[in-house]
């Protein structure tokens, strides 16, 4: 039979369609054939149909003999955390994340939070999962099932990342957008100095306010607008299992993920001088700067958070960051986290006094940005050759790596296709907003 849903980096799908407790349960048998873990720890969104899913999930882990932590409502980094905490075999989050309403989803990883990924083994489990090669199996051989809870030591673990007698008790706009950030933050709540306003709290599978996902411009009204109505410091916003969190300046302007990736490397690097900075090469100018100025090293990876933390893990790199809002940490296991960034920045606004406007804002006017757009395309490959024909007799630099980058005097672009979606992501930053404007306009010419 044919199982849908497989992706680039994780299993994601409609429901009814491409998932089915039927269908995940030969997902979990298959990748307990594949991995031959002992235990796996697994846990869920908030989504109605992450618990059935779970439930189908651990008795196909169960069936094929592997013994079963539980962990319930979770953030995807909370397995992460729990994988390798508990020194477990390996771990699977049931999350559709930012998807709609009528999808999920799993996110599988190994011993160390290490991640599963199409180039390591996702496409091998698939194959076994739709193979249906699988003896019964009696009850004395079945693997046993318990509920855990990491809860306290992941919290600790959080919170060596600042130093608490810096903080100042600043006021937050917290929007977990009805997702499972909120629990985290309620438990963080009694260890921190600062006061939160709660925005979309509760945890709810029906997404009341809609899908949690910052990145649509339609979705940031609730967090701007609670930082202006509160005059709040900042401002954050989370994903649906809150792997991403986006910030809000204290005007409650939305801030791309880019400059923060420049800014978690500065603090980084005021910590821990020299370090390695790894970076997708989609925007790239403003983290070499920043490494730069205060001597670290920076490292282009391709996109995604399998190529991320592989190269990190090879570098040794102490932070790695995607414009996409996606923040990865050695001592996170190399891992991707929602909750650590803005501790940093919290940090970071305690400890200078200054404003996150006045933090970003320099960088902004220094290295403007398109910001990410998205464009559908026939032909994505016959799209790059010609562009790769027409600008380079004044390209100062071409990279293929990972789409088609090239850089000129004064600006640059990074054009490549989604490995999600049938979809082009154009990216261009220069030296000036109105070079950075004209360009933008000039290769929007082509994505017609």
């Amino acid at each position: 039979m044919k199982i849908n849903g497989f992706k680039a980096y994780d299993i994601r799908g409609k429901l009814g369609e491409d998932l089915t407790p039927e269908t995940v349960y030969l997902i979990g048998r298959a990748y307990a054939r594949w991995l031959d873990p002992e235990t796996v720890v697994i846990g869920g969104d908030i989504r109605t149909s992450s618990a059935t899913l779970k439930c189908a999930l651990a008795n196909g882990l169960r069936d094929e003999g592997v013994d079963v932590l539980d962990i319930g409502l979770c953030g995807t980094e909370e397995i992460y955390f729990a994988t390798d905490h508990l020194q477990v075999g390996g771990g699977i989050m049931v999350t559709a994340s930012h998807n709609p309403i009528d999808y999920n989803g799993m996110k599988l990883v190994r011993e160390g939070a290490r991640p599963i990924s199409a180039d390591t083994g996702l496409l091998e489990i698939q194959k076994i999962a739709e193979a249906s090669n699988f003896p019964a199996t009696g009850n004395d051989e079945r693997g046993s099932y318990r509920r855990v809870s990491c809860s306290d030591a992941y919290i600790e673990h959080l919170l060596t990342y600042v130093d608490r007698s810096k903080l100042k008790p600043l006021k937050i706009v917290v929007n977990a957008g009805n997702g499972t950030a909120g629990p985290v933050l309620d438990a963080l709540q009694s260890h921190l100095p600062f006061e939160f306003i709660k925005v979309n709290h509760e945890p709810d599978g029906t997404f009341p306010n809609g899908i949690p996902n910052p990145l649509l411009p339609e979705n940031r009204h609730h967090t701007t607008d609670a930082v202006r109505e509160h005059g709040a410091d900042f401002g954050i916003a989370w994903d649906g299992d809150f792997d991403r969190c986006f910030l809000f300046d204290e005007s409650g302007k939305f801030i791309e993920g880019y400059y923060i990736v420049g800014l978690l490397a500065e603090a980084f690097l005021r910590k821990h001088p020299g370090e390695k900075i790894v970076h997708d090469p989609r925007l790239l100018w403003n983290t070499e700067s920043v490494c730069e100025q205060f001597g670290g090293t920076p490292i282009q990876s391709k996109c995604g958070h399998a190529f991320i933390k592989q190269v990190m893990r090879e570098q040794d790199a102490v932070y790695g960051g995607e414009m996409s809002a996606h923040h990865y940490f050695r001592d996170f296991f190399y891992c991707d986290s929602g909750m650590i960034p803005w501790l940093l920045v919290a940090e970071l606004i305690s400890d200078t006094g200054s404003s996150l406007s006045s933090m970003i804002q320099s960088r902004m006017d220094e290295y403007p940005c398109s910001g990410e757009i998205n464009h559908q395309v026939d032909n994505a490959p016959s799209l790059l050759a010609k562009l790769k024909s027409h600008y380079s007799p004044e390209a100062k630099s071409i990279d293929q790596s990972d789409g088609l980058s090239m850089s000129f005097d004064g600006w640059r672009f990074n054009l490549r296709s989604s490995n999600t979606e049938p979809v082009v992501r154009l990216n261009v930053e220069a030296t000036a907003t109105e070079l950075m404007e004209n360009k933008t306009k000039e290769l929007l010419a082509w994505l017609v």
